[in-house]
C-alpha cells in the first residue's frame, strides 16, 4: 500500500534509486536517461519515476530540500518499498580553497549541524559515511569516464543562509570540501536499515570567492554527474 508521503503502489520502485533534491530534475533524469520511464508518485508534487537503464530496473525519486525532507523520503523508500540502494545526486557550494567549480565530489562522509542527526545515538555523535561498495564503484567509474572529481568529506547543513562567522574557515581547516543539505540524512537512513547509500555533488558555486557556474554550465556539469551516478549503480 502507499506510504504516508508517496502514492506509488507496492513494487513501484526498483531496488536502486537515484535521488536528486528537485522534483523537476527527477523528471529530467527519468525522461533523458531511462528507458520506458513511468511516473509512479506525485504527492505534494514530489515526483518519482521507474524505468530501466541498460536493461536493469532503476528508479528516480526526488527527496526535497534539507535533512527532514530527505529523512522522510529515504525512510519510506526503504521501509515501504524495499529499496536497497540510494544514490543522491545534487549540487554543493565549495568551502575548501583547493576545490574548483565543476568538480564532482564523491562524498565519503558528511559532517552536519543537523539536530535530527543528534537523535541517532543519544549523547554520542553519529558518523555519517557512504557505503564503501558504492564509493569504490563511483571512484572507479569516474576514472574510467575521465570525470573531474574529488573524494572527501562534505558538510550537511540545516542552514542555506549562514549568519556571519568563521564557519567556512573551520570547515576548510578540517578538510571539508563543500556544503550541501541532505547527504548525512541519506547516509543515516542507510545505516539504520542496513542498505547502501552514496552522495555525489557537483560544485556549482564557491562560497568563499563568490564564483558560480552559469545556467548553461550547470546543466552540462550536472549531466556529467548524473552519468557518473548511472555508471556507478550499473557497475
Amino acid at each position: 500500500m502507499p506510504s504516508l508521503h508517496m502514492n506509488a503502489p507496492d513494487g513501484a520502485f526498483a531496488e536502486t534509486v537515484i535521488m536528486p533534491g528537485d522534483p523537476l530534475r527527477a523528471k529530467y533524469i527519468a525522461e533523458t536517461f531511462l528507458d520506458d520511464a513511468k511516473q509512479v508518485t506525485d504527492v505534494r508534487n514530489m515526483l518519482g519515476f521507474t524505468g530501466s537503464y541498460k536493461g536493469e530496473p532503476l528508479s528516480v525519486m526526488a527527496h526535497g530540500m534539507g535533512t527532514p525532507s530527505a529523512l522522510i523520503y529515504c525512510t519510506e523508500l526503504v521501509q515501504h518499498y524495499g529499496v536497497k540502494r540510494m544514490l543522491r545526486v545534487g549540487s554543493c557550494g565549495a568551502v575548501h580553497p583547493d576545490v574548483q567549480l565543476r568538480d564532482i565530489i564523491i562524498a565519503q562522509g558528511a559532517s552536519t549541524d543537523s539536530a535530527a542527526m543528534k537523535q541517532r545515538l543519544g549523547p554520542f555523535d553519529f558518523a555519517a559515511t557512504a557505503s564503501y561498495g558504492l564509493l569504490e564503484k563511483a571512484v572507479n567509474s569516474a576514472r574510467a569516464l575521465g570525470t573531474q572529481h574529488r573524494i572527501g568529506s562534505i558538510f550537511t547543513s540545516d542552514l542555506f543562509y549562514w549568519p556571519e562567522g568563521d564557519i567556512y574557515d573551520r570547515l576548510a581547516k578540517y578538510n571539508i570540501l563543500a556544503i550541501e543539505m541532505e547527504a548525512a540524512a541519506v547516509y543515516s537512513v542507510a545505516a539504520e536499515f542496513g542498505v547502501e547509500a552514496l552522495a555525489i555533488a557537483t560544485v556549482s558555486d564557491h562560497i568563499r570567492t563568490g564564483a558560480a557556474l552559469s545556467t548553461e554550465e550547470r546543466q552540462t556539469t550536472f549531466d556529467q554527474m548524473i552519468e557518473l551516478g548511472l555508471a556507478t549503480v550499473s557497475a
